[in-house]
């Protein structure tokens, strides 16, 4: 490591690194030096079809120095493009090559957290899709990993639209206080959840070259079986096993806009409402309750705090039914498959990606919006690039995303237990369920433990 040691020093020699607090407000971008180092980061590409492939072209003005993919197509296809890089099946052996200063994480979920903490724990920066974790235990031990080596590495999750201007726009008026501090956020999606229908697949003859057993890795041993995998996030991700569900997969985009707007961190409760939880399958619907308490730092967050998620057609309806009276003719929440409503004394205030409505609105027909306060974002992926190259700090980093996927993967262990869970941040645990304590955590294949 002492070689990519010295290379990590040249590629921050331009100034110090700065040491951002543990409590860094994620409405700050710090730089550790104005310029950064014109030299390339050596970035090795674990996870590389689907995501993966669209992530390679967010990094691809840096040198891509390995690939790692478990299926022979997606290395093939990748290769076609960059002839000569290194390849691995596995991506273990990928981090033992010194040469890499980076690396992009864009497998199924269940090899998120132990690929990442084995990167960090080598001195290597991060880019992680979303959810960071399969577990809550997951989520904690990311943050806890990379507050440890902070200042020295760079991390950041996949939630690109944390970069767009439209969610900096909402952060502001929220923060300004146009609708005065929020009561309530209503968090949506209307996708849903095909159904399991079968809990173990019949084996099927391994494609030639396909590394089966890595792709499981921390997951239990199954036959080989395509219908496991193929077809990508909206298949695996189904499963208990590999995947967390609508709210793990888009609540990691759409919870990231109240999170930051209202300085969220810790809940100190959860409950979730759906369909009978099922061991295999994640839900086709669900309405989750967070309760937060006041947070400092901003007179619009004195408030104690509820979010609310909903996704699949009975949350959708449930959504619609509670938030339509309230906007009343400024627009028709129907229409809107992915959204946040803000609660508040003077009003709701409704974003998804591109768009904010005020409602009343009368009340808001001459509105001025405040100042920008929030700097555009330099690029999603070069958010992470120039932090990694100047000791600098990203929006989106694991202590921030990471206390997002906890909270949000609390609501499907609240799910899966069928009770109010009354949550104890510190000591990472409910108070009132052991069988929700025992969820917090899974098992792991042997030579797969975090």
């Amino acid at each position: 490591m002492a070689k990519n040691s010295s290379r990590r020093a040249f590629l921050q020699s331009t100034a110090a690194i700065t040491a951002a607090a543990a409590t860094l407000g994620p409405s700050l971008y710090v730089s550790g030096a104005e310029t950064p180092s014109k030299e390339k980061l050596n970035i090795g590409i674990i996870g590389a079809g689907g995501r993966g492939g669209a992530n390679l072209k967010g990094v691809a003005g840096e040198n891509i120095y390995a690939f790692c993919d478990t299926n022979p197509d997606a290395m093939e296809s990748v290769s076609a493009v960059l002839p000569g890089t290194k390849t691995f099946s596995d991506w273990r052996d990928l981090l033992q090559e010194s040469g890499i200063d980076a690396v992009v994480i864009s497998t199924a979920d269940h090899h998120h957290t132990p690929a990442a903490v084995a990167a960090m724990r080598a001195g290597k920066h991060v880019y992680c899709e979303k959810p960071l974790a399969h577990t809550v235990q997951e989520a904690r031990l990311m943050q806890e990993v990379y507050l440890a080596n902070q200042g020295k590495i760079a991390t950041q999750m996949g939630t690109q639209i944390h970069a767009t201007n439209n969610y900096r726009r909402a952060v502001e008026l929220i923060q300004s206080g146009a609708i005065g501090p929020v009561t309530e956020a209503h968090v949506w999606c209307s996708r849903t959840i095909n159904p399991v229908e079968t809990a173990v697949l019949k084996q099927e003859t391994t494609p030639a070259g396909f590394d089966w057993d890595v792709w499981l890795g921390p997951a239990a041993m199954r036959p080989y079986n395509t219908q496991y995998w193929k077809g990508g996030n909206l298949n695996w991700n189904r499963r208990w096993e590999f995947g967390n569900g609508v709210l793990g997969d888009m609540g990691s985009h759409l919870i990231d806009l109240p999170y930051w707007a209202l300085g969220l961190h810790r809940p100190t409760s959860v409950v979730s409402e759906g369909p009978a939880a099922d061991e295999i399958a994640c839900p086709p619907w669900q309405q989750v309750t967070w309760e937060h308490p006041a947070r400092e730092g901003n007179p619009n967050w004195a408030a104690p705090t509820k979010v609310v998620w909903y996704h699949g057609p009975e949350g959708m309806q449930r959504r619609s039914d509670y938030l339509q009276p309230l906007v009343g003719d400024a627009t028709k929440i129907n229409d809107w498959s992915i959204g946040v409503a803000f609660v508040g004394p003077q009003g709701v205030l409704v974003a998804d990606y591109g768009k904010v409505v005020l409602a009343p609105a009368d009340k808001f027909q001459d509105f001025q919006p405040p100042a920008q306060t929030i700097a555009p974002s330099l690029g999603h992926y070069q958010e992470w690039i120039q932090a990694a190259k100047t000791g600098g700090e990203t929006l989106c980093n694991f202590a921030y995303s990471g206390a997002l996927i906890e909270h949000n993967l609390l609501g499907n262990v609240a799910h899966r237990v069928g009770e109010k869970l009354d949550w104890d941040a510190a000591k990472l645990q409910a108070t009132n369920s052991p069988q929700a304590n025992a969820l917090l955590t899974k098992e792991y294949r042997n030579g797969w433990k975090v």
